[in-house]
């Protein structure tokens, strides 16, 4: 289904190409496709602004180039998310213009999809600071194709500074067992991340003996869910796990299970890490058995550059930002420094010097990209919501998944 649905998108950027006006030899563009509507505006609100800070922190300059932004959107007002022909016109837009040559996006893995076959028929850079679904990258560990089918030319374009979630899933379940939680209930919200993450929590569980009472898809344009967790609460689960985002209803979610009387912990992973999802939940359905998932560090406990990050950003915004916010911004610098090593004004030759980087001293810590073009790092922090704010409990840093243990 996925290269059937590749086919139209690669033929359109096709005709795209064939049009494309002269460049700018002293300019560069890095453009950004993010869900700029919406209930995930605060979080892409935070990323933009890390983003910006980079390009200002340069000069507006990489190398020899002057650098210029464009901030997208691949959302739109009607459906308050990203939607596939906005993300689609993005990766066209980027593509048209021989002056961009480094794309930062996706937020939502869903969206992935649809815009990377496109930019790897141009070999356009594209550096997310977001995305954790493994299918993109990692042979095997997808559905059938993936990742070839997001790789038409067969050479390798995209890249994120995020740890996948065959990282997060997993250890996430082995988090639950040390937590001493015997049985679970799994929801998830049936889109590539959510239900990505969801199948892989539950295929760990019962690797480590956790029972699974029920694994459940939600539709997540329903108004509410009384009626299923009326079901989950006749389960009598330990733990409530929900694979989803805030925009597929987690807050919902949340609110109908304590409604129901559901005492059971919740579990979400990054995608609900941001104050909206609070805020809709309500904090006092979440307090102290709320617990939420991360691939890296939350924002007070970076270090180094990334603590000093943080700083300037309060300073410049006037508050703390949301957890992906460092990471749009290191996926600015990751694209600055390509161009910088690049030194030509080449997409392929800016793609395949981000993917040389192996020991990047950014404000994530020292790092690089695997052959996959996957962050080598390996690091989970798990938050638990208190006083309305996500509160950090634990970092959990695997070499190889289930043999970590907690570093409190």
């Amino acid at each position: 289904m996925a290269a059937r649905i590749a086919a139209p998108f690669l033929f359109a950027a096709l005709i795209v190409l064939a049009g494309c006006r002269p460049a700018d030899p002293s300019l560069v563009k890095i453009v950004s496709s993010l869900p700029r509507t919406g209930s995930a505006k605060q979080q892409s609100d935070t990323i933009v602004g890390g983003i910006r800070m980079a390009i200002e922190e340069a000069g507006g300059q990489a190398g020899p180039f002057r650098v210029e932004y464009l901030d997208l959107d691949d959302s739109t007002a009607a459906a308050g998310q990203w939607t596939s022909e906005a993300e689609a016109a993005n990766a066209r837009r980027a593509l048209q213009d021989p002056d961009v040559v480094a794309y930062i996006g996706t937020f939502n893995s869903g969206a992935a999809k649809v815009s990377m076959p496109i930019l790897n028929l141009g070999d356009l850079l594209m550096v997310s600071p977001a995305n954790t679904a493994v299918g993109l990258t990692k042979p095997g560990l997808g559905a059938p194709g993936e990742p070839g089918v997001y790789r038409p030319t067969g050479r390798l374009n995209y890249t994120r500074v995020v740890p996948a979630d065959d990282l997060q899933g997993p250890l996430s379940a082995d988090w639950a067992r040390r937590r001493g939680v015997k049985k679970v209930y799994i929801l998830d919200d049936n889109e590539v991340y959510g239900k990505g993450i969801a199948d892989l929590f539950d295929e760990r569980c019962r690797e480590i003996g956790i029972e699974v009472l029920g694994h459940d898809s939600i539709d997540a344009k329903a108004q509410e869910f009384k009626s299923l967790m009326a079901s989950v609460k006749a389960a009598r689960p330990d733990l409530v796990y929900f694979g989803g985002t805030t925009q597929s209803k987690g807050g919902q979610l949340a609110k109908d299970m304590a409604s129901a009387g559901i005492h059971a912990m919740l579990m979400v992973p990054d995608g609900c890490r941001e104050q909206v999802f609070i805020d809709s939940a309500g904090a006092a359905n979440l307090e102290g058995r709320c617990f939420v998932t991360f691939g890296g560090l939350p924002p007070e406990k970076l270090t180094g550059k990334g603590a000093e990050f943080v700083d300037r950003y309060r300073k410049k915004h006037g508050e703390l930002p949301e957890a992906y916010a460092v990471y749009g911004y290191e996926a600015a610098c990751v694209a600055l420094e390509a161009i910088r090593n690049a030194g030509v004004k080449d997409r392929r030759a800016i793609s395949d010097a981000a993917l040389a980087l192996k020991d990047f001293d950014g404000a994530l810590g020292r790092w690089g990209f695997d052959d996959n073009g996957d962050t080598t790092m390996q690091t989970l922090t798990v938050s638990v919501v208190k006083g309305g704010k996500f509160e950090f409990e634990e970092i959990l840093d695997a070499s190889a998944v289930g043999e970590a243990s907690p570093v409190r």
